[in-house]
């Protein structure tokens, strides 16, 4: 018996609205709490992905450790080169540096956050 589930994932930006704006272009979510401060997508499955406002946020330098990624989303898709172009056209970045050859694309969020699309 598990002593947690899993209730939502958050990231820090300074722009807690147009990156849930990105994400919710991407991933097809829905509005589930909007403030100033914070904003949530739902899906309906119980696990959210927030965005919460930090002042002074500093973006990740992938795949440098200066400023380090902590973590990253993996988001399946069913045409990695359709998904790929689909996110850049909502503003998502391709960095030089792609480990995955064609299993996986790299790419950066509006706010430099590192997300993979997975061939699925």
């Amino acid at each position: 018996m598990p002593i947690a589930t899993l209730r939502g994932v958050t990231l820090d930006c300074a722009d807690p609205r147009a990156l849930a704006r990105f994400y919710q272009e991407l991933t097809g979510r829905q509005l589930g709490y909007d403030t100033d401060g914070f904003v949530a997508l739902t899906d309906g499955s119980g696990c959210d992905l927030g965005f919460q406002r930090v002042d002074g946020y500093r973006a990740p330098r992938w795949p440098g450790q200066d400023m380090p990624q902590q973590f990253h989303l993996d988001l399946k898709v069913e045409d990695l080169d359709a998904a790929e172009k689909a996110a850049l056209g909502l503003g998502a970045v391709r960095p030089d540096h792609q480990p995955g050859g064609d299993r996986w694309r790299v790419l950066l969020d509006p706010a430099g956050h590192p997300f993979c699309l997975v061939a699925g």
